[in-house]
């Protein structure tokens, strides 16, 4: 019975690498051609362990599109109520997202955030706390610094430029950049830049730490629009 429980925990692993598989490519195909996406800086993600990304957010693309470029699975936080359909959720499950109530979204986030972080995975957080109206990166949650005091992460900046112009607060439909036409309306970029001292932020005074996270993170976005389709 002990061999039989763990072969199948091997099939079900060998299934959910599949799986993910099969949708990272499916992904990375509609990307690629409806929005231009170009990506750097996978090589500064571990591909194992805890890690933090925090990124700018500009759009609901925002998750997948960094995902693509980590080139490893990611989990990341989502609206509880979008599991409410038994298959959009059992979906959502698949691919790395974990439900959380809105109300009180701060300390269950950063709940829920830590477990993942101890379970060794790859979190992707929102500092600025929702998608920017402007597009223009906002001030960060002071939350950031206490996920950092509290877990042993690995902190990468990431920036995305694009998903704004895309598909901004409020629009219902996406703007897409087919990598067969012209213009750059909606192409989108993403770089991940080199992992942050973490005992540096930790010991820093919250405002300094903030203020170097959100300028490690605008560095990311300068770099993702200079990488963005321009034509």
């Amino acid at each position: 019975m002990i061999t039989g429980g763990l072969n199948s925990g091997a099939e079900n692993d060998h299934l959910n690498r599949l799986w993910y598989g099969f949708n990272y490519a499916t992904w990375n195909c509609f990307y690629t051609f409806l929005f231009s996406l170009r990506k750097q800086g996978w090589e500064n993600v571990p591909r194992s362990g805890p890690v933090m990304l925090v990124a700018n957010h500009q759009s609901f693309l925002d998750p997948i599109a960094i995902g693509l470029a980590a080139y490893r699975k990611i989990s990341f936080l989502t609206r509880k109520s979008l599991f409410n359909n038994a298959a959009i959720g059992t979906y959502l499950k698949s691919v790395g997202c974990c439900p959380i109530n809105i109300e009180g979204v701060a300390k269950e986030g950063i709940r829920s955030t830590l477990e993942l972080l101890n379970q060794g995975k790859a979190v992707l957080i929102f500092p600025e706390g929702t998608r920017s109206e402007d597009g223009m990166l906002q001030e960060l949650k002071p939350g950031i610094q206490l996920l950092i005091k509290k877990s042993n992460a690995i902190i990468i900046p990431v920036g995305i430029a694009g998903a704004f112009e895309a598909l901004k607060m409020g629009q219902k439909w996406p703007n897409f950049c087919p990598t067969f036409l012209s213009g750059n309306k909606g192409a989108i970029a993403i770089s991940i830049g080199k992992p942050l001292n973490a005992k540096l932020l930790a010991n820093l005074p919250r405002e300094e730490s903030l203020a170097f996270i959100k300028d490690s993170i605008s560095k990311e976005i300068t770099k993702a629009n200079n990488l963005r389709r321009k034509k």
